[in-house]
């Protein structure tokens, strides 16, 4: 009995969520450090590679301070040796570094920059997890961006207030950052155009979505006594409106907003930014969210949880909402 009591508990201590990300963690390590090797065994095998991946960078030179500080870094790590994040992670942002400079310079070696942005921001997660013994996610939510209800004040205010946040989103998430990946991607040799059809597409999907925003920030300033910004969370849960379909109307037209830009601009990376940043949302804050939500308005969040999804609509449900 007690031997099946330990056996129980050891066995959900390894499937818990914590040890789940440090498996994850090691795994993607594991993962870049034979990756790396095969990458510097192709560079050195086809010259096309070389070229895309590293211009008229000298290889030979690379290499040796590559392979030892990023491959077998990223191997040790795996291993479970910690010291060997403060290798593998500093260099990582160097070549990193190098990398974009020398790819905005040159228009050489575009993905070899693409590829070493994608690495050190995947291995600094991991290497947070591995670290702190899981990832941080609370760091999303502290100093300014801390959970809190917003005060009490008229709802003009409150309207007001949301729309220069819902501003300041566009401007910088819609409008800068696109601005400086279409940028980069046009050094990079990277910019492949759309078909009419699919740009005229990416219009017709802005003007929905950005409606949408509208509509979903309109309604938590009127209904919910507050702003989307989490150091003023709404007063009052907001079950109306386009929240009647789904649970982030919000998040839901930020992301098709920023998919359409880049169907617009024909910038296959915007979109991708724009997918990377619904994960880390989705992944990251969403929970933090949902659980300050939770604690805050107990069962009749719960029950809005259950019968609204986070991003489908359940239509068959809003009947019994009135």
């Amino acid at each position: 009995m007690s031997n099946r009591l330990v056996n129980s508990s050891a066995t959900n201590e390894s499937h818990s969520p914590r040890n789940n990300q440090l498996i994850l963690a090691r795994t993607y390590f594991a993962v870049q450090g034979v990756g790396g090797l095969l990458w510097w065994f192709s560079v050195f095998a086809s010259p096309t590679i070389t070229m895309l991946t590293l211009g008229n960078l000298p290889p030979v030179i690379l290499a040796w301070f590559d392979i030892p500080l990023f491959a077998l870094a990223s191997l040790l790590i795996a291993c479970n040796i910690r010291a060997a994040l403060w290798v593998a992670i500093p260099w990582t942002w160097l070549m990193t570094g190098l990398m974009l400079s020398y790819a905005l310079i040159t228009t050489n070696a575009g993905w070899g920059a693409l590829i070493m942005l994608a690495a050190s921001f995947a291995s600094s997660a991991a290497g947070l997890v591995l670290w702190f013994g899981r990832f941080p996610s609370q760091w999303f939510v502290s100093g300014p961006f801390r959970f809190k209800t917003a005060r009490a004040k008229r709802t003009r205010v409150h309207i007001r207030q949301t729309f220069a946040q819902l501003l300041c989103f566009w401007f910088v998430f819609l409008a800068l950052f696109p601005t400086l990946i279409i940028f980069a991607e046009f050094r990079f040799a990277m910019h492949v155009r759309f078909a009419d059809w699919i740009r005229l597409t990416g219009y017709v999907a802005l003007l929905l979505a950005s409606t949408l925003g509208v509509w979903s920030a309109t309604t938590m300033a009127k209904l919910g006594q507050g702003t989307p910004l989490p150091s003023a969370m709404p007063q009052y849960l907001v079950i109306r409106g386009p929240y009647r379909y789904v649970r982030n109307p919000m998040a839901v037209a930020g992301i098709v907003q920023g998919v359409s830009i880049g169907l617009i601009a024909s910038s296959w990376l915007v979109i991708l930014y724009s997918l990377s940043g619904s994960i880390i949302w989705n992944l990251i804050v969403r929970p933090l969210e949902e659980k300050d939500l939770q604690q805050k308005f107990g069962e009749s969040f719960t029950r809005y949880s259950t019968e609204v999804s986070c991003w489908l609509p359940k239509f068959r449900n809003t009947s019994k909402r009135g």
